[in-house]
């Protein structure tokens, strides 16, 4: 059964009962609740300053390996509870990650900016444009991508994705669709960041990533191949919405909260990207202890 993704946001209590979530309105008085069954949940996000939760729920959320995004008062995710315990020989894992050595972490480096380079090709190629610049890009990717080929793609890339809006540049802080793209993100960080602590592995310590105040290095590194299906999300969003309509609101969130649910190929089969995002991650703890350097990546469906 794919994991479930709950976005609260209303006022509401939730706390744990009879070993499920239970989910009461602060908006009616009379509210009884309801319960949703936390073995069938992945990643719960909190939109509302005024939820409330127990620290009963969220001990028992995180035994489950349930991601837990908080929201900031303009409903942008800004943190994240994990589940340090997701893995049985988590300590073997996290040893293995640490001492990998460098020309490792710059093969998988190599692997991991190729499939994003190659799938942002096939996502413009399938909005009828020609990728063929991409595609040549992607070939030129060396070990490190020490010749930052990511960077040179980016830069054709942007401007032909959302087709009218030749001037787009990507920014967390920039102009529309930035704002559906950051949401989109923030979905797709979270459970690549429960998948890799569900392999064992420790988020913060990236391949590539290294900012010293980021605590999801690995995560940000692992989701590069990701983005351009949320980018393909962003875009059907777009397609289908007046011009001047550029927040953020319930219709776009239900077509992101989906993203964990939709479709990408992986090595040939088709599989819901939560799917994809724990095999990405095994793969990743694999070559980590076994020094192959060979990861499971995902194309769009």
């Amino acid at each position: 059964m794919i994991k479930r993704t709950i976005a609260i946001i209303t006022p509401c209590h939730l706390s744990l009962r009879q070993e499920q979530m239970h989910v009461r309105s602060k908006l009616f008085e009379d509210d009884t609740g309801k319960t949703v069954p936390i073995e069938d949940m992945g990643l719960m996000l909190m939109e509302h300053p005024q939820i409330t939760v127990t620290q009963g729920l969220l001990a028992k959320l995180m035994e489950h390996n349930v991601a837990v995004v908080n929201c900031n008062e303009q409903h942008h995710p800004i943190g994240m509870l994990l589940n340090f315990q997701g893995n049985s020989t988590q300590t073997e894992t996290f040893i293995a990650q640490a001492e990998a050595a460098k020309p490792l972490k710059k093969q998988l480096w190599q692997q991991v900016v190729k499939a994003k380079v190659g799938n942002q090709a096939l996502v413009l190629e399938a909005t009828g444009q020609n990728a063929g610049r991409l595609q040549k890009l992607m070939q030129e990717v060396r070990s490190g991508d020490v010749d930052n080929r990511e960077g040179a793609a980016a830069v054709f890339y942007w401007p032909r994705i959302f087709r009218d809006r030749p001037d787009f540049l990507r920014g967390r802080d920039g102009a529309y669709p930035n704002n559906l793209l950051n949401y989109g993100y923030a979905i797709l960080r979270a459970l690549v960041a429960r998948a890799l602590v569900g392999s064992g592995l420790h988020p913060t310590l990236g391949l590539f990533h290294r900012n010293r105040y980021n605590p999801f290095c690995l995560a940000d590194d692992l989701m590069e191949p990701y983005r351009p299906m949320v980018d393909q999300v962003v875009a059907g969003i777009i397609s289908q919405r007046p011009p001047d309509r550029e927040e953020l609101d319930q219709v776009a969130k239900m077509a992101l909260l989906r993203i964990p649910t939709m479709d990408v190929m992986m090595a040939g089969k088709q599989r819901p990207l939560l799917v994809a995002a724990s095999e990405s991650s095994a793969s990743l703890a694999r070559s980590f202890l076994s020094g192959d350097g060979k990861l499971a990546l995902p194309m769009p469906a």
